[in-house]
């Protein structure tokens, strides 16, 4: 007799979640180009990604646009296309020193200058703690998210700076729409 095992629920978060979804992310992205770029201190890199992550969630998690599975061993962070999707605000800048800050706002405005300008919804971050990886659960968290933006008749949307994403976005459906060269290659795709 054999038994199966279940996934997970995928819940959306609340901000009970915060902790456990930022400390997340934090693990998930220690080598993530981008994140390495913004944050190349080793010293630093975990007060200043969870700072990061923080401020993410904190915008969005009163939106219902942060789907979690496993306790937030996986995150996927949305931002639903009337949210726009603009520079840190001042209080997320008080969190770091003007380099720091000056990297995060330019990458930032580049990567939005780079978006499309129809509406879509953004997946923003998605991430599996290093512990929970390869249950299938980022897939899981990102679907519904996509699940939700067919639900309204739109596309979604995500940047990645990291090569080995492309093709595992591109064998979950998305394709590259463009790329970006500065200050880290970056690929834009699109799913419709």
């Amino acid at each position: 007799m054999s038994t199966a095992v279940t996934a997970p629920e995928i819940t959306i978060a609340t901000p009970a979640d915060r902790e456990r979804v930022v400390g997340t992310l934090v693990a998930a992205f220690t080598k993530d180009p981008i994140l390495r770029h913004l944050f190349p201190d080793e010293a630093t890199y975990p007060r200043y990604a969870a700072a990061f992550f923080g401020h993410l969630f904190d915008k969005r998690v009163h939106r219902a646009s942060i789907w979690t599975i496993g306790g937030g061993a996986s995150v996927a962070i949305w931002e639903p296309p009337a949210d726009g999707h603009g520079t840190p605000d001042g209080r997320f800048s008080a969190r770091y020193p003007d380099d720091v800050l000056a990297r995060v706002r330019a990458y930032d405005e580049a990567v939005h200058a780079a978006l499309p300008t129809f509406p879509f919804w953004y997946l923003g971050v998605l991430g599996t703690h290093p512990d929970s990886a390869g249950q299938g659960w980022g897939r899981a968290v990102m679907r519904a998210g996509l699940d939700r933006a067919a639900a309204e008749g739109l596309p979604a949307v995500l940047e990645t700076s990291n090569p080995n994403n492309v093709e595992l976005y591109r064998r979950a459906g998305w394709e590259v729409l463009g790329t970006m060269a500065e200050p880290v290659p970056t690929w834009i795709m699109r799913q419709r």
